[in-house]
């Protein structure tokens, strides 16, 4: 769900900005960071690119296909309305 590239960059930028006595636990520290950021970042309500892209195309498949719809309702109403009228007369 999550770039782990864009991971490790957000780790490293955080393990950078830490004071040096802390920096001497080395790995131990990038995987706790690591294991924090993807546990938090699990529980944002959040999808990925392609789940978010392949969502905005079936929209607008939808909406194509509403408009469509709507353009026959509207013929029919005339038809419908066209036949009623010669029907009275």
């Amino acid at each position: 769900m999550f770039n782990p590239q864009k991971l490790e960059e957000i780790a490293k930028q955080v393990s950078d900005a830490m004071p040096a006595g802390v920096k001497s636990f080395g790995e131990e520290v990038d995987r706790k960071i690591k294991q924090v950021l993807q546990a938090q970042l699990g529980k944002l309500d959040m999808v990925s690119r392609e789940e978010f892209d392949v969502q905005t195309h079936v929209l607008l498949r939808t909406r194509e296909k509403l408009a469509e719809m709507e353009a026959k309702f509207v013929e029919l109403e005339k038809k419908l309305d066209q036949a009623t009228i010669e029907k009275e007369d």
